[in-house]
Formats: C-alpha cells, structure tokens, sequence
C-alpha cells in the first residue's frame, strides 16, 4: 500500500509538467531539438530548409547529418548557420501545419 501514494505522487508531476512543454514542442520543429532526418523527410519542412540553406540541403553529405539537429550541426557550418539564420529558420518551421 506504500507503494500507491508515492507512485500517484510521482506521476501527478509528470502529468503536470507534460501539458506545460508540449504546447512548445508539439506543434512543430525545432532548429534545437529536432534531427534534421525527420525536417528532410517531411516534404514541407524540407522545403523551409532549400529555402534558407540550399547547399546544406543539397549536399552529398547530408545524409551523414541526418541524427543531428541544425543546431549540432551549427558548429561545423557556422557560416552558413548563424543565429540569424537559425531564426529565420525556426520562424517559418514554427508557420507549417502541426503534425497529426
């Protein structure tokens, strides 16, 4: 019986905390948290990435990228991927259609 109020206690937190972070997450992509694989594999994010980094997205090498997020792989095409950039990335990634 112990083990019942600490369990409810344990969960009543988590259950609190999930609605507070995904209204964030779920609508869409992030530059942060996202793998660049799951934004080039839905055809309308892919298309926010041509759009702001053409050669990243054309490149014979991205496929290597594709476990990264854009801002893992900031560091290695930081001419490409500066701050601004990443916003002007996020802000029409944050304009798409939240996934189903």
């Amino acid at each position: 019986m112990g083990l019942t109020p600490m369990a409810a206690q344990a969960s009543a937190p988590a259950a609190d905390s999930v609605p507070a972070s995904t209204p964030a997450q779920a609508p869409g992509y992030s530059v942060e948290e996202t793998a660049l694989g799951a934004m080039l594999d839905d055809p309308a994010a892919k298309a926010v990435l041509a759009k702001h980094i053409p050669a990243i997205v054309g490149s014979d090498q991205i496929q290597m990228a594709r476990g990264m997020t854009l801002k893992q792989l900031q560091q290695y095409a930081g001419d490409m991927l500066s701050e601004a950039k990443m916003a002007d990335i996020q802000a029409d990634l944050n304009k798409l259609p939240a996934k189903k």
